[in-house]
């Protein structure tokens, strides 16, 4: 184990003492090391089935997903929370940086780390991804065939908010290039500075004209609901030209072609909803779904909101009936 992990429970969740935690750390194929929380029932016995988790998009393992393993741990399942390269406490330099073909490579080396593990059975792994990590999930369910279900849950997809902006509104050529001339003076700037200059996490203080899924992300991100001191959504955000191959990237080319299980969950409520409808539309099969929340927005879905809005008992059901 690395011993510059930390090793107490910095967690926005209180610990479950029906399950067992420690810290692991394993190697990407671009020779990144990830930095996970692994969670296990007490008392287990045998191979277990086994679920890799991250998300959101900006936020570390002990928030939101760090919440999902260990709940889903509790339910018989061995599970890691990771955090993604170049944040948290995973390496990679620069910091603050993310590419899709790295973010998958990373839900990848996940798989590979629990299929070696000698209490999983690794013809029973699952993923978990929350938020713009639902997008990176369901990208990787479209190449990794290790994966026998996948759960996205309120899902981004990011490649689509990179280039069409927020409800597709920047969606034509002139918005798109003027995305591109921002990005690429930015670039020039940094390179001069021998820096980079980041883009700010969710906004604080909150003006008053905020729009209303703003005004939940800090909510969650701000607050001690979800405020933790490593996650960029919490503090200042990624570098400025993070997204730049996400700009130039669109995921879910292959959605049809999984032929593993799929789970999307999403909001009733959420602004983010139509990502989820759009994707669901292009995948193909009987073991695929598309299950609304009634009620919950966006945000809910990271901790459960006020009304424990996370359908845990979905979730278990949906993995476990497509593991057999």
């Amino acid at each position: 184990m690395n011993q510059l992990l930390s090793q107490e429970w910095d967690k926005v969740f209180p610990k479950n003492e029906n399950v067992n935690h420690c810290k692991v750390t394993f190697k990407n194929h671009f020779g990144i090391e990830l930095a996970a929380d692994m969670y296990a029932p007490k008392n287990a016995k045998g191979k277990l089935p086994a679920i890799a988790c991250s998300g959101a998009f900006g936020a570390v393992k002990e928030q939101h997903s760090g919440l999902y393993a260990q709940e889903m741990a509790a339910r018989g399942f061995i599970t890691i929370a990771f955090d993604p390269s170049f944040t948290g406490e995973s390496g990679g330099e620069p910091r603050y940086m993310h590419s899709p073909d790295i973010d998958v490579e990373d839900f990848q080396a996940a798989v590979d780390f629990l299929s070696v593990q000698e209490n999983v059975d690794a013809d029973k792994i699952s993923i978990i991804g929350i938020c713009g990590w639902g997008g990176m999930a369901l990208q990787t369910a479209c190449l990794d065939t290790r994966i026998k279900a996948t759960v996205a849950i309120t899902m981004y997809d990011m490649s689509r908010v990179a280039g069409n902006g927020y409800f597709d509104s920047s969606d034509n050529e002139e918005a798109r290039y003027q995305m591109r001339l921002a990005i690429n003076k930015q670039r020039t700037v940094d390179f001069k500075n021998g820096t980079y200059a980041l883009a700010g996490g969710v906004i604080d203080p909150l003006p008053e004209d905020a729009p209303w899924f703003v005004k939940q992300y800090h909510a969650y991100y701000k607050t001690p609901r979800g405020y933790h001191p490593r996650s960029l959504n919490s503090n200042n955000g990624w570098n400025v030209t993070a997204g730049t191959s996400l700009m130039n990237t669109r995921l879910f080319t292959y959605a049809s072609e999984i032929r593993s299980a799929v789970l999307l969950v999403h909001g009733s409520e959420a602004h983010s909803r139509y990502m989820s409808e759009d994707a669901f539309k292009l995948l193909k099969g009987d073991n695929k779904e598309l299950y609304i929340v009634d009620g919950a927005c966006h945000c809910d879905l990271y901790d459960g909101g006020d009304k424990k809005y996370i359908p845990f008992d979905k979730i278990e059901t949906f993995i476990r009936e497509n593991l057999k």
